[in-house]
C-alpha cells in the first residue's frame, strides 16, 4: 500500500476512501504506470534518441535497427498501449465525479485536460497506423506524428502528478 501511495502522492486517509473499493484501484494504478512508462521510453527513444544515433551508425546498420526494433515495437506496443488505456479508463471511473462538471474543480479540470491529451495521443496512433497500412506514413509524417505523441504524453505526465499536488 505505501508504494502505491507513494507513487500516486495521496496520503494515507485518501488512499484508505479509494482502497475501500477492494484492490481495483491500487492493481489498475500500477498496470497504469507500467504501461505508460513503457509506451513513453519507446516514444522517447524513437523521438529523441534514435536521430542522434543515425549520425553514428553506418546506413545498412541503422536500418537493420531500425527494422528489428519496429517489428518488435509493432508486435508488443498495441497490447502495452490498450491496456494503458484501459487501465486509464478503469482509473478514470473512480473520478467520475470530478468530470460532472469538471470545471468545478482544478483535478476536474485536471482530470479532464489528460482525458483530452489522450484521446489525441489515441487519434495520432490511430492515424499513424492508417497512413502506414496504406503506405502513405512517410519518414516526416512519422517524425511529426511522434513528435506531437512525445510532447502530449510528457504534458499528461505532468498533469497526472499535478492533480494530485495543485490545490
Amino acid at each position: 500500500q505505501w508504494f502505491a501511495r507513494y507513487l500516486i502522492g495521496i496520503n494515507a486517509p485518501a488512499w484508505h476512501r479509494l482502497h475501500a473499493h477492494g484492490m481495483a484501484y491500487p492493481l489498475l494504478l500500477i498496470v497504469h504506470l507500467l504501461c505508460a512508462t513503457a509506451f513513453v521510453g519507446v516514444v522517447f527513444v524513437e523521438t529523441l534518441l534514435l536521430p542522434g544515433v543515425r549520425k553514428h551508425l553506418p546506413k545498412a546498420t541503422m536500418l537493420a535497427w531500425e527494422k528489428a526494433f519496429g517489428q518488435r515495437a509493432r508486435r508488443v506496443m498495441p497490447w502495452i498501449v490498450l491496456t494503458l488505456y484501459l487501465a486509464g479508463l478503469g482509473l478514470a471511473w473512480f473520478y467520475r465525479g470530478a468530470l460532472m462538471p469538471p470545471w468545478e474543480s482544478r483535478f476536474g479540470i485536471f482530470l479532464a485536460i489528460k482525458l483530452a491529451l489522450a484521446a489525441s495521443v489515441a487519434g495520432h496512433v490511430v492515424t499513424a497506423l492508417v497512413l502506414q497500412r496504406k503506405k502513405r506514413l512517410t519518414g516526416a509524417k512519422s517524425d511529426l506524428i511522434h513528435r506531437s505523441v512525445f510532447v502530449q504524453l510528457l504534458l499528461i505526465v505532468v498533469i497526472a502528478k499535478a492533480m494530485f499536488h495543485v490545490g
